[in-house]
């Protein structure tokens, strides 16, 4: 009995358990699919009897290969090499288990998935079972086989096999669960077949190689996994605190192909990306512009206060007569002296009728063409925004800061603007105009998630920032008002400032350079 004494054996008592657990899951699957064509109430009876049925045989064939393994006298010689029927059977076993491990590994690589159907008819509880042994049997050749390869005495064999046969009985559900959801285990011990099957082969061949040096490898490879392990669940959690919709997002954008989509979700979680043929950019653009509009405040989507068309009382009725008949718009603010001393909102061909008929504006208080205006924060978000628009009876939207100054407007067109891009209207031109390939001229006030899609790439928007436009990004770069002439180059893009106006970047020529160096200020 000095061998209950020896470390090693039971280093490889616990490595054999561990190995015939994750070697039974396959096994244990299928017999889960067979009980599942008996009745509710009969199906863990089935399990435990079929598998406790299994355990039996598997004992038996145990010790039916443990006693050909001792069978030493030579039979017949190739060359210099003699073959007993241990030999034979190690030299059988090792080719078997190298090519089930390679299959099963070459399986789980290229994503084979086994579906099984489901039956609607209950079978007999005798033929479930006599199938769980049957299909166990057939099953634990490989457990066997790894069994004789890893340790010599036939009673740690036998305490490896219950061992994991009790195992598996108890904790059945939660083991198949844990195997599913860390495939690296399952590809693990299945190079850990390899190995073993190596080792067979060599010994039926007539070179030994101590156990000591698999015990060795297969503990240090574990222990790898382990740390690997804990590093993924670490990184889970990491994740787990980003926002679910966030995290959705990516995962959207990142099955569209979108370059843009974070690259922080981890493979379990997160699709793998398409073919960006399958997707134009437009609708990639579309569904990217549809998942962040959430996040955007109304300042990133709203026309500016320098954009604003809007009618001033104090102008004179053919001065307004003859703005209205230039603009496009059909709803204009009306206001006196400044747009912040605004009136009210009043459509255009109601502002035409009063000039025609009564040579002014009626602003009287119990006049119907002008309407009271919907004012909101400029912090209030796009989601709000949208919801004030819904009751705002086709009515444009007015938007403030803080300290009641008008910062601009926001109509439908905005939020449409913002999901599937520019809609210029008559008196407008495209904010981004390519010139070329590779070379765009883009007007100051553009907004920078349409930036980011037309220019195809990230680090514009950051949530720490508070502009909105291209303007606002090169001002933070410039740390100044920049003069015509003077550039900068930020991840392999060259914004060269080509018109400033009324103390405000209006035009910017963008040109994609090759090497994506540090900012580089001139």
């Amino acid at each position: 009995m000095e061998w209950l004494f020896d470390p090693t054996i039971w280093v490889g008592l616990l490595t054999l358990v561990i190995l015939e657990i994750v070697l039974g899951i396959d096994n244990l699957i299928f017999i889960a699919i067979l009980a599942d064509k008996l009745p509710p109430h009969q199906r863990d009876k089935a399990r435990l009897i079929g598998l406790s049925l299994a355990m039996v045989m598997r004992l038996g064939l145990l010790t039916i290969v443990s006693w050909l393994v001792t069978l030493t006298t030579p039979l017949f010689s190739v060359g210099p090499i003699s073959f007993s029927g241990r030999g034979l059977i190690l030299l059988g076993g090792g080719v078997f288990l190298l090519f089930k491990a390679t299959v099963e590994l070459h399986e789980r690589l290229e994503g084979v998935v086994h579906k099984h159907s489901e039956s609607k008819a209950y079978a007999g509880f005798s033929a479930v079972v006599a199938q769980i042994v049957v299909l166990d049997a057939v099953f634990s050749l490989d457990a066997v086989i790894t069994a004789v390869g890893m340790v010599d005495q036939l009673g740690v064999m036998m305490a490896a096999v219950i061992i994991s046969i009790g195992v598996m009985i108890l904790a059945s559900k939660p083991l198949t669960s844990f195997v599913n959801a860390h495939p690296t285990v399952v590809v693990l011990c299945l190079s850990f077949l390899l190995m073993i099957g190596l080792s067979l082969v060599a010994e039926g061949l007539g070179f030994h190689i101590p156990k000591g040096y698999l015990y060795a490898a297969i503990g240090f490879s574990i222990l790898i996994e382990t740390l690997n392990q804990f590093a993924r669940r670490n990184l889970l959690k990491s994740e787990a605190r980003m926002p679910f919709r966030d995290r959705t997002a990516e995962a959207v954008l990142r099955l569209l192909g979108s370059r843009n989509a974070g690259e922080t979700a981890s493979d379990a979680q997160a699709p793998q990306a398409m073919d960006e043929g399958a997707f134009a950019l437009e609708e990639r653009n579309m569904v990217s512009g549809v998942l962040t509009l959430a996040d955007r405040s109304i300042r990133s989507i709203m026309t500016p206060r320098s954009a604003m068309s809007w009618v001033d009382l104090e102008d004179s009725a053919d001065d307004i007569l003859a703005q209205l008949q230039e603009t496009p718009h059909s709803l204009m603010p009306v206001c006196r002296g400044d747009v912040d001393n605004i009136i009210g909102i009043a459509r255009t061909k109601d502002l035409i009728s009063n000039l025609l008929l009564l040579q002014r504006v009626d602003d009287s208080a119990d006049n119907g063409s002008l309407r009271k205006p919907i004012v909101l924060p400029d912090t209030a978000g796009v989601l709000k925004a949208m919801e004030t628009l819904k009751r705002s009876h086709g009515q444009l939207v007015l938007v403030a800061d803080e300290f009641g100054s008008i910062q601009g407007l926001l109509t439908p067109v905005d939020l449409l603007e913002a999901i599937a891009g520019e809609f210029p209207d008559e008196d407008e031109q495209l904010a981004v105009q390519p010139k070329g390939p590779g070379l765009w001229e883009v007007d100051g006030a553009a907004d920078l998630h349409q930036l980011e899609q037309v220019l195809d790439t990230t680090g514009l928007v950051s949530e720490d920032d508070d502009y909105t436009s291209l303007a606002g990004f090169l001002l933070a770069r410039f740390e100044t008002l920049p003069e015509a002439g003077q550039f900068v180059e930020v991840d392999g893009l060259r914004y060269e400032i080509l018109v400033v106006e009324d103390r405000r970047i209006a035009k910017v020529s963008i040109r994609r350079v090759d090497s994506a160096g540090p900012d580089e200020r001139h």
